[in-house]
């Protein structure tokens, strides 16, 4: 019996179809539709948080959603060709924000090729402006959104694990699996179903928790700088490098080392908010 169940847990990616739905030549893949649920997630827990707190108006914080998407899909895509493919924005530079692919008719593939530090920096961007336009606290709204964030990020990376993409490195554990787009037919560690619970699920009740005490304005942000990258960090050792790039200094990913970034600005933002706090 525990065989059996084995073998399905492990063959579990290969008996999943990637694409949802076929409309001609228009595909809908479960990734887009993924990404599509996680801001929606975040909408709507935002929408019902202002109206219980009364901390933002519900007004103020639907306004900001449509900007948002658009500044963290902006980020999160020039990031990724920054991080990750800068010669794919020097060969094909139009292809960048294109959402469908021309090779065999025409083919939705939506945006893919996504950086989450580069959407952390579309999201800083983005809110920093609007926070200015409507004059109200960048560090004080930052706060009020940030715990909710992680609840939608694991809508993000289950939408990875169904899209096959960003498996974790070959592993002998039982609970590895066998990817269909991986280079070689061996187990490997689920890296993004880690990810979605470490960075998604535990993040979201951890900033939830520590959101409910007594801290200055921006002190919230920089634990959820901290915490993510603290966790990503580790998780990246069970997930596979990027092959076109693979592991750069003291053999770190490149994942591992914006991590590394990510922790010393939220520690840096933390100490400065407690003083000014």
């Amino acid at each position: 019996m525990f065989e059996q169940l084995a073998q399905v847990w492990q063959h579990l990616p290969g008996n999943i179809d990637p694409v949802l739905l076929s409309l001609g030549p228009v595909q809908i893949r479960y990734y887009g539709l993924m990404y599509v649920i996680s801001f929606l997630v975040v909408y709507f827990l935002a929408i019902k948080k202002a109206k219980a707190t009364k901390a933002f108006t519900a007004t103020l914080v639907e306004d900001y959603f449509f900007w948002i998407i658009l500044g963290i899909v902006i980020g999160a895509r020039i990031g990724y060709i920054l991080f990750y493919d800068f010669a794919h924005l020097i060969t094909n530079p139009l292809a960048v924000f294109i959402p469908f692919d021309f090779s065999n008719g025409i083919r939705f593939t939506g945006i893919s090729g996504l950086s989450f530090h580069g959407g952390v920096i579309g999201f800083i961007i983005t809110t920093a402006i609007y926070c200015r336009k409507k004059h109200v606290s960048f560090f004080g709204f930052n706060d009020f959104l940030v715990p909710l964030i992680p609840l939608g990020y694991m809508f993000g990376r289950i939408g990875n694990f169904l899209n096959h993409e960003l498996y974790g490195r070959v592993t002998d554990a039982p609970w590895g699996m066998y990817f269909p787009t991986a280079p070689t037919y061996a187990l490997r560690h689920p890296s993004q179903l880690y990810e979605a619970f470490f960075e998604g699920l535990v993040l979201f009740w951890l900033l939830s928790w520590l959101s409910k005490k007594e801290s200055p304005a921006g002190v919230v942000a920089s634990w959820y700088l901290i915490g993510y990258g603290v966790v990503r960090f580790f998780i990246e050792y069970f997930r596979q490098p990027d092959e076109h790039i693979g592991l750069l200094f003291l053999s770190l990913s490149m994942g591992q080392i914006l991590c590394v970034a990510m922790v010393v600005v939220g520690g840096a933002l933390w100490q400065i908010r407690l003083k000014r706090g």
